[in-house]
């Protein structure tokens, strides 16, 4: 027995050792190996729909699976919700669904056949299924497709995502903007005080998860960008808002290290509710996202949905709900992506380099004119109201034969 142990801890030693994408691909291409794949062809009708994912979850792949099954409710065809993802993630959950619903898997390509591996063996028997995948670049990392197997069709938030991955299953991808702008309301909780921010202050707000790749995201940019337009000046305050510390102490020392003594800008760490989270972009003034990618972008459509004006960089998947006359679009540059974590350093992948200057004149020019900041905040709330409606969503569902 203590052979057997000490083998087995050897192996996981070695397995650890490989690189990340070795290991990733590695673990995607077992579990599909072991798992059913559903029947070819699908069902062409179905009765209703089950929402599978994280959730519960913190991160944007669960709020999009909580949205999406919120709207399908709505209109009467959600047959329940499923827990499915990694075994250390997504805790396993006893659920009984109907035989004819079919599923939607907000769960990505890689994780989808290790989930399944934890459901009913005949669970994907005469169903229909349905991927509801966010990827950030044009190029897909390799153990993507295992998961294009175990799936009649991708539904992707973005013309931007959609066209990556036509690449692993073409003819079967379908763009499913996120439908934020369907929920009956998007309740808000909290005010400055609550969050105790400078009641005269001009807020800048940044929201990020370090989960979600500190170098994707671009925080020292954001933190340029803000001391370039407003230097040190107390009138003006930079809300860095993080979660998902706690495994990347490193990440958030280096981000400390690059505020420095600034004495108007302020790093918030926890998770917040969502009604507060969106109470904290409702309390700031303009919303500032120098990302070097996005799959879509649920922070900025959130912040256009409430109102706030919003400074993004002007590629990738937030184009779906920006434009230059809703919003301020940051000029950019491509260059090769890379990503000292390996989730994004892929061979011939690219991402955007914000202007950080060209942001910095935005930041000075919205937060000099309030007038300017009402009347982009109110085009950009019209223009996601018009494009993040529920229609995409039933069009899909009424294709894929689901009632």
């Amino acid at each position: 027995m203590q052979m057997k142990a000490a083998i087995l801890q050897f192996a996981h030693l070695l397995w650890r050792q490989l690189p990340k994408e070795l290991r990733r691909r590695g673990m995607s291409g077992f579990a599909a190996s072991l798992a059913r794949k559903p029947d070819q062809p699908g069902p062409s009708a179905s009765n209703g729909v089950v929402v599978a994912g994280d959730i519960d979850g913190a991160n944007g792949l669960a709020e999009s699976a909580r949205i999406i099954y919120e709207v399908i409710a709505q209109h009467g065809m959600a047959r329940g919700a499923v827990p499915l993802g990694l075994p250390s993630v997504v805790p396993k959950a006893e659920v009984t669904i109907p035989k004819d619903a079919a599923l939607l898997a907000v769960v990505n390509a890689p994780i989808l056949p290790v989930g399944l591996l934890r459901l009913p063996r005949d669970f994907l028997k005469n169903r229909r299924v349905i991927g509801f995948w966010a990827w950030e670049l044009p190029v897909l990392p390799g153990s993507w497709r295992h998961g294009a197997a175990f799936v009649h069709e991708i539904w992707a938030p973005s013309q931007f995502t959609a066209e990556a991955l036509e690449q692993i299953a073409p003819g079967r991808v379908r763009v499913v903007p996120h439908p934020l702008a369907a929920l009956p309301e998007l309740p808000v909780e909290g005010t400055r005080k609550a969050f105790g921010l400078n009641e005269n202050a001009l807020v800048v707000l940044m929201i990020f998860n370090l989960a979600s790749s500190m170098e994707r995201k671009n925080p020292f940019g954001h933190i340029a960008a803000f001391k370039s337009a407003f230097g040190s000046s107390r009138d003006y305050l930079f809300v860095i808002k993080i979660s998902g510390t706690q495994a990347y102490q490193d990440d958030l020392q280096r981000i400390g290290q690059a505020i420095g003594d600034a004495p108007n800008i302020r790093l918030m760490t926890g998770t917040l509710p969502e009604p507060q989270l969106r109470g904290l972009i409702a309390c700031s003034d303009i919303v500032l996202s120098l990302h070097r990618s996005e799959g879509f972008g649920l922070i900025p459509a959130t912040a256009m949905l409430l109102g706030r004006p919003v400074i993004a960089t002007g590629w990738s998947g937030n184009l779906t709900f920006m434009n230059p006359d809703v919003s301020a679009l940051v000029s950019y540059r491509l260059v090769p992506a890379l990503d000292e974590r390996g989730t994004y350093d892929l061979q011939g992948a690219f991402w955007a380099e914000p202007d950080i200057e060209d942001a910095a004149a935005w930041l000075r020019r919205l937060g000099a004119d309030a007038g300017l900041r009402r009347v982009m905040g109110e085009a950009g709330r019209a223009h996601a109201r018009a494009t993040l409606g529920a229609a995409p969503v039933l069009a899909a569902l009424a294709a894929n034969g689901i009632t």
